[in-house]
């Protein structure tokens, strides 16, 4: 039997499109905040635990009825209609609040790509406006192509901007070496909120493997993608910290551009770097809100009632799943077409439209605080829909087949990322609504280093 199939690899592109993204940005100030050592432990950590969440996950829908299809599906077979919408929240809550956190980016990049024009709040109001169309197609699909180009974009914008860093901060001056980071508990663990955001598999995986000719090899597609993908974080934070230490900004763009570092870096790279990561940005807001949307239409205008219907119209305790009658396919029809009535998709686009609206006022509101705003949405919402809940569906279906060691791991994983799930939500949250002042442009160095670049000679003789 070949390790890797073509469905294999199929799975395994499309998983790496949608989850390799914004979070990239982030590992650099991983290390910046909590040094190599508990940096490293906290990816390794994350990383273990994804993987195993995404397989726990795979290997629910194996057992599953074939009409369970999503997340939420899986939720109400497990734990009944309860884990239903404690899943659906947690998912609405995950795809309402990342494109938030893509908006504050977007209005940075905007702000640096056109300087003397607007300011990032307008900006932030004109990329709103100008997605807007996007959200108000009636079905939006993530085609294969869109979403690599989203993948390609993110990772062209990391090569650029780690290139123009590690080029402008090298060779180092004799008898300088980078320093490092002040070590406290609440930066440390707020690693985990970056973390959790920058995997956020657990909400694809079930599309992903609905798809594959193979499901019982999506184990295996999962270790290997993410795999991949923990690599090449490891790689990313590595090189952005090595030649900068603790004066590495939470956002990898903000390092090559400013003069916080003490260089000016080309403007043709900024302008590349920034360019390729909007892109990501554009295709990704749309893709992400969307399920926040139909979630939003169900609960507020009563659409889509079909299809919440037609996943549990079957008795998930039968061993064979009955197929669909007559009356099924004609609610099935009327599912693929939601706003063929009249009214129905005026009201749902002034719902979508006043969606679109409080993204954009939220964003304006935390738009100087992206790092903490990327942190408490990964500690609360991703972590809770791609680490939580799929070890705890898996818990629930197979814990007295498990042998004692896993037993032991998931229960320590799932009461671990709990714990920090809620402590970093109420850390980083303190930050985003009771902000502290500061004028240090290195926040997480010793006081020393806090305010001038420490390649700065002059400055530290004196």
């Amino acid at each position: 039997m070949a390790f890797f199939t073509l469905d294999d690899f199929k799975a395994c592109f499309s998983m790496f499109c949608v989850v390799y993204g914004v979070g990239t940005l982030g590992m650099p100030g991983n290390y910046a905040r909590a040094g190599y050592a508990w940096a490293t432990v906290a990816l390794v950590f994350m990383a273990a635990i994804n993987i195993y969440a995404g397989v726990c996950i795979s290997k629910v829908l194996l057992i599953a009825p074939k009409n369970v299809e999503t997340l939420s599906d899986v939720g109400e077979w497990v734990f009944g209609r309860p884990g239903r919408w404690i899943t659906v929240t947690a998912h609405m809550a995950m795809s309402t609040m990342v494109p938030i956190v893509l908006l504050v980016l977007g209005g940075t990049i905007l702000t640096v790509l056109f300087p003397d024009s607007f300011a990032d709040s307008t900006w932030i109001a004109l990329m709103g406006i100008a997605l807007l169309p996007v959200c108000l197609i009636p079905t939006l699909k993530e085609g294969a192509g869109t979403a690599a180009a989203g993948a390609v974009g993110t990772l062209l914008a990391d090569i650029i901007a780690l290139y123009i860093l590690v080029d402008n901060m090298t060779p180092l001056p004799s008898d300088v070496s980078t320093p490092s980071p002040v070590l406290t508990f609440g930066n440390v663990t707020a690693v985990f909120g970056n973390l959790a955001l920058a995997y956020g598999a657990g909400v694809i995986i079930p599309s992903i493997q609905l798809e594959h000719s193979e499901p019982s090899r999506m184990p295996r597609v999962i270790v290997v993608t993410l795999g991949l993908i923990s690599t090449l974080f490891l790689i990313i934070s590595i090189t952005g910290v090595s030649t900068v230490g603790c004066q590495v900004p939470g956002n990898l763009l903000f390092a090559i551009t400013g003069t916080k570092l003490g260089f000016t870096a080309s403007r043709s790279g900024i302008v590349l770097a920034f360019l390729f990561m909007e892109l990501h940005l554009l295709i990704a807001f749309g893709l992400i809100l969307f399920p926040s949307m139909f979630i939003a239409e169900r609960l507020v205008l009563g659409l889509h009632k079909e299809r919440f219907e037609l996943a549990s119209s079957t008795n998930y305790d039968d061993l064979e799943t009955p197929k669909l009658d007559d009356k099924l396919e004609h609610v099935k029809h009327e599912y693929e077409n939601p706003y063929k009535a009249p009214g129905s998709y005026m009201k749902a686009a002034i719902l979508r439209t006043i969606m679109v609206v409080l993204c954009v006022v939220i964003a304006i509101i935390f738009k100087d605080q992206f790092s903490d705003l990327l942190d408490f949405v990964g500690a609360s919402a991703t972590s809770m829909t791609c680490m939580i809940l799929p070890i705890s569906f898996y818990l629930k279906k197979f814990y007295t087949k498990l042998g004692l060691p896993e037993k032991i791991f998931a229960t320590l994983a799932l009461l671990v990322t709990c714990f920090l799930a809620i402590y970093v939500t109420i850390y980083t949250g303190k930050a985003l609504f009771n902000p502290e002042p500061s004028t240090a442009n290195f926040p997480y160095c010793a006081p020393e280093y806090q305010i001038y670049v420490y390649t700065n000679k002059t400055h530290y003789k004196n």
